[in-house]
């Protein structure tokens, strides 16, 4: 059985898979320490619903190979704004205006717990 990657891991894994994807604007906010319900949040866009759900599967088939099997998902029917809780990284992947129109990154950014844009 793998064992289960540790947040860092959970982090880069999901990063590269949202490159793959040519995910766009992805922002990690860096909340160790800061809260109790993840170390890491990231927020990234896709062009159109079907970019976002795609973008949704593709990141839940590598935490999937990475032993972090079934995270918890919601929106991907929609896909709008599609949320993957994989403990110790939460990612927001949204369609450009819906990502606007809530604009998560100003919430969470207060003070300036930002780590990387790419």
């Amino acid at each position: 059985m793998k064992a289960r990657p540790d947040a860092d891991e959970t982090l880069r894994l999901i990063l590269s898979r949202l490159d793959d994807m040519k995910a766009e604007e992805t922002v990690t906010i860096d909340l160790r320490n800061k809260s109790s319900l993840t170390d890491f949040m990231v927020v990234t866009s896709g062009r159109v619903n079907r970019h976002v759900a795609a973008i949704a599967e593709n990141v839940m088939k590598g935490l999937g190979e990475a032993g972090i099997k079934n995270p918890h998902v919601e929106g991907l029917q929609n896909a709008d704004w599609v949320l993957i809780d994989a403990g110790d990284v939460i990612v927001h992947v949204f369609r450009p205006e819906v990502r606007e129109f809530y604009n998560l990154e100003r919430m969470w950014n207060a003070d300036d717990k930002v780590v990387r844009k790419r």
